[in-house]
């Protein structure tokens, strides 16, 4: 097992420092976004400022987000409840230049990821009855960094059956966001010096 392991509440000041500057799977479908765009350079430069700056980027909580963090732990129940798994709370986890927050490990070998989602989309989820596609980054980013077999997504909204299906690991896909990830922080790395060497002839130009 080569991964660090804070045991801070997610969310709290212990987790956005122990999170501060690395790129984490919930963000690892920014680093895949195809080319050099945007997204990709949007996230890149948050977390160069993080860098330089030693502190967490700022955060925002909305009403719709706090009752999503209580519908989670809703899933968290019933999931427990209808697989009767031993579920393990963790804050951080780190390994390397990368991270992952996992909504819960699951036993020895699995994970969960859990997302609410909107009565009448999680229709559309449950009609097609496969893995969500713009999960997959997420997913497969923390069996990486985990180190886990598989990982079971549920996705959830009250007083509608929950969607639950299990994803084992992408070997294939999981080196190239391996690649991937790499490049990105060796992107990371470079502008953090640019803007380093920036600021130094700045002050020596004054």
């Amino acid at each position: 097992m080569t991964f660090q392991l804070f045991d801070c509440a997610q969310n709290s000041p212990e987790w956005f420092a122990a999170r501060c500057g690395l790129p984490t799977a919930s963000n690892f479908s920014a680093i895949l976004a195809k080319g050099e765009g945007k997204t990709r350079k949007s996230y890149l430069n948050k977390l160069a400022a993080e860098i330089i700056t030693g502190e967490p980027g700022e955060s925002f909580t909305t009403q719709a987000m706090e009752r999503g963090r209580e519908m989670e732990a809703e899933a968290r129940d019933l999931y427990e409840f209808l697989t009767d798994e031993t579920m393990y709370e963790v804050g951080f986890i780190k390994s390397g230049d990368k991270g992952a927050s996992p909504d819960r490990l699951v036993g020895p070998n699995g994970g969960l990821e859990i997302k609410t989602q909107r009565g009448d989309l999680l229709v559309e989820t449950l009609l097609a009855n496969k893995f969500p596609s713009e999960h997959k980054a997420q997913v497969q980013g923390n069996l990486w960094v985990c180190e886990r077999e598989w990982w079971d997504l549920v996705v959830y909204w009250p007083r509608m059956p929950m969607f639950r299906i299990r994803a084992y690991r992408d070997e294939a896909y999981i080196a190239n966001l391996a690649a991937e990830v790499a490049r990105f922080n060796a992107d990371l790395h470079e502008t953090v010096s640019l803007i380093r060497r920036y600021g130094k002839a700045e002050a020596i130009a004054a």
